[in-house]
């Protein structure tokens, strides 16, 4: 009961939270982590009635469920964007994009945060430093999506936006696995070449084939069910198995087999709709069935942040380093690579601002780094401080730069409007459609 009670009341905050802040024109992300916070363990929690808060982050990690399975379907949209039509229009332009922002933002990170290790060497040791500045180049999918979605956006800037925060994940998950290969051999002096270069392109190219795997045949299953609400089913139950199967790991003697979870469903989205023609029609479909876990994944998200970081001014000014660095290096990435592929001056001016949103994959980077001791422990609290911030901004900054792009046309759905397109599509999907035919 007490969980179901929290779940409760974090559904409520987020909701209701998401209709103060319309009062100022905030996005719904922006929302729902403030309301996050408000019942974490630094607020409400502190109450300590199970239930009413979140009283610490063992109590928040025991709905880590949700955070994955959200974090699955995230990645099944982001791969949903890989249409083969799209990608012969922005296929190698997004490609080179990608790259080129996301080792800009690392090389700078890196730089900045090497010199300030000869200025605090002990607060900050260089294998931080190496670590943190891999970590820079992830992009929160999550918000970005939200914001997309909320905002209906479209047009240049938001065709680009999408895959090219799908690939960036790819190129940091590949970044972090080197860097932190390096941070291990500056801790214990020695360098292991299988953690350092085999593992991380072993994990890529495994869950990019599992992914594909099961998109073929969740494609060919579908075919066998003709009813909108049990192809809805179906598609659940995919996204379930491809969060399960990553979770897997196997140790084939000096290299070590995992999984990506969002590379995983990212190429179960990719494979599924190429093979599947109804493929947009039933991403319409989850978008609706996933509102109430997106809400919640954002509020739990909220109520995870550990603000214990601002207690140490060295980690403050590690995390202030960090995100004005890694903004700049996005940003400016961005703009020159697209400058250099010819893309719109819309996503030369605007790109790099949508790509400053971080969270779930760099917070997955800092929990690996926490191996490393004591120094995994700066890097987690600087990890964290910095999304905090990005996360309570970062969705605001993108919001304002697709209005800026003229891409947010139209305003979101007023609540009652949508509530009765959402009674007419549920209507709809009620309907049966003859199996025989």
């Amino acid at each position: 009961m007490t969980m179901l009670l929290a779940l409760a009341v974090a559904l409520l905050a987020g909701l209701m939270m998401s209709r103060l802040t319309k009062i100022w024109n905030l996005p719904a992300v922006t929302a729902y982590l403030v309301a996050g916070v408000l019942i974490g363990p630094y607020v409400l929690g502190r109450l300590g009635i199970q239930g009413l808060g979140f009283v610490d982050a063992a109590d928040v990690g025991k709905y880590s469920i949700i955070s994955d399975v959200a974090l699955g379907f995230i990645a099944l949209a982001m791969g949903n964007e890989f249409r083969i039509a799209d990608i012969k229009k922005l296929g190698k332009q997004a490609v080179v994009v990608a790259v080129f922002q996301a080792l800009t933002a690392t090389v700078l990170v890196d730089a900045a945060l090497i010199g300030l290790h000869f200025l605090m060497p002990e607060a900050l040791p260089l294998s931080v430093a190496v670590t943190l500045g891999a970590v820079a180049a992830a992009t929160a999918p999550a918000a970005t999506l939200m914001i997309v979605k909320q905002y209906k956006s479209q047009g240049p800037v938001t065709r680009m936006l999408l895959p090219v925060v799908a690939l960036d994940d790819v190129v940091g998950l590949i970044l972090f696995a080197v860097s932190f290969g390096i941070a291990r051999a500056l801790e214990h002096g020695t360098v292991d070449m299988f953690s350092v270069i085999v593992d991380p392109l072993l994990e890529v190219v495994a869950s990019l084939a599992l992914g594909a795997l099961l998109g073929a045949i969740f494609a060919f299953t579908e075919r066998f069910f003709h009813s909108r609400s049990k192809r809805l089913s179906i598609s659940v139950c995919y996204v379930f198995l491809a969060v399960a199967m990553s979770q897997l790991s196997f140790r084939l003697g000096p290299v070590t087999l995992g999984f990506s979870s969002l590379l995983v469903c990212m190429a179960l989205g990719t494979v599924f709709c190429n093979l599947c023609e109804w493929s947009s029609e039933l991403m319409d479909r989850l978008d609706r069935w996933t509102g109430p876990i997106m809400v919640l994944f954002f509020v739990l998200s909220g109520a995870g942040m550990e603000l214990n970081v601002f207690k140490s001014w060295q980690v403050v000014l590690a995390g202030v380093v960090f995100i004005l660095v890694r903004s700049a290096g996005k940003i400016l990435g961005a703009n020159f690579s697209s400058r250099m592929m010819k893309c719109e001056p819309t996503v030369q001016k605007y790109l790099g601002i949508t790509l400053l949103p971080q969270a779930g994959v760099a917070l997955g980077m800092s929990m690996t780094a926490m191996s490393l001791g004591a120094p995994g422990l700066i890097i987690r609290n600087i990890s964290l401080f910095a999304v905090l911030i990005y996360e309570l901004v970062g969705p605001l900054l993108t919001k304002i730069a697709l209005d800026k792009a003229g891409e947010i046309t139209d305003k979101p759905v007023p609540p009652r409007k949508q509530a009765m397109l959402n009674k007419k599509g549920m209507a709809a999907g009620n309907d049966e459609v003859d199996e025989a035919k």
